[in-house]
């Protein structure tokens, strides 16, 4: 029993020995730095490919959200494959790590599923294109410019400088409209005016504000119809398409206050609701 004792001491004292120690540590230090280089050339071959693939794409007029998708693409493969080469030289066995992982590994993959499923979310935008960097788009509440399509987000500007990351997964199964996708838009602006008023004077009122105007199309025309008779007003709406998309905002807001002036200075009346009250005279009998 003594000997055994004695052997795992000496068997102890030989692996926790300070030579013993040393060196381990240098063989560790020496595998570490091999690691890191090793990663390092595999970044600096990112960066390579980085700068030949843009040169290649941008000389084939490939478009911006195309650009991005195979340059992502590209850089994650080439850094997954030089974290796994690093890790080798580090002495780890990834596929015998991966395999070990066992119950931990499903439970890793149930924690991942929101990242995978954005990942593909992220494949079929670029595949289906419903929308491209560079697009205005809005997506529930939000409106704001594609700034970039990852493979887990997509990164919306809003019109107040706010960065939006939307996951993929609620860019797909969101109703996603997009104000850019076509070469024209157009703006349909309402407007009440009262009963009592002729439409075809304000009707010409209304296209007489944008016909002049070089930033609507001509072809289509312009046009006014009659969209509601409502019990304190007629409610006209303008249809005008723009010639870039892009200004829909402004000029919404640039039509609606030309609107406003015009009607106010030719006197047409713009009635708000209104309730009347009519007295009635109530006899009460006398029992």
């Amino acid at each position: 029993m003594n000997e055994f004792i004695n052997n795992i001491i000496a068997e102890l004292e030989r692996i926790f020995s300070p030579a013993s120690l040393g060196e381990r540590f240098v063989a560790w230090i020496g595998n570490a730095i091999s690691a890191l280089l090793i990663f390092l050339v595999f970044y600096l071959l990112w960066k390579i490919l980085k700068r030949i693939t843009r040169s290649i794409l941008e000389g084939r007029k490939e478009d911006e959200t195309t650009r991005a998708f195979i340059l992502t693409v590209i850089k994650y493969t080439v850094l997954i494959i030089g974290g796994i080469s690093a890790l080798s030289a580090l002495g780890i066995d990834v596929g015998a790590m991966v395999a070990s992982l066992g119950i931990a590994g499903i439970t890793i993959g149930f924690a991942a599923r929101d990242a995978f499923s954005n990942l593909i979310s992220g494949l079929l935008i670029f595949l289906d294109r419903p929308f491209v960097i560079g697009d205005l788009v809005e997506v529930g509440d939000n409106y704001g410019e594609v700034d970039q399509i990852t493979l887990r987000s997509t990164r919306i500007i809003t019109s107040d400088g706010r960065m939006l990351a939307v996951p993929n997964t609620e860019m797909i199964n969101k109703t996603v409209a997009s104000y850019t996708n076509f070469p024209h838009l157009r703006l349909d602006m309402g407007v009440t005016i009262g009963v009592n008023e002729e439409i075809e004077p304000a009707r010409q009122l209304l296209l007489e504000i944008v016909q002049d105007d070089p930033a609507y199309l001509t072809d289509p025309e312009p046009k006014v119809l009659v969209k509601a008779l409502n019990d304190y007003n007629v409610l006209l709406e303008l249809r005008v398409w723009l010639k870039n998309e892009r200004k829909h905002v402004g000029k919404r807001a640039d039509l609606r206050e030309k609107i406003f002036n015009t009607f106010n200075e030719a006197g047409v009346d713009m009635p708000f609701e209104t309730i009347q009250l009519t007295p009635l005279d109530v006899e009460l009998s006398k029992n």
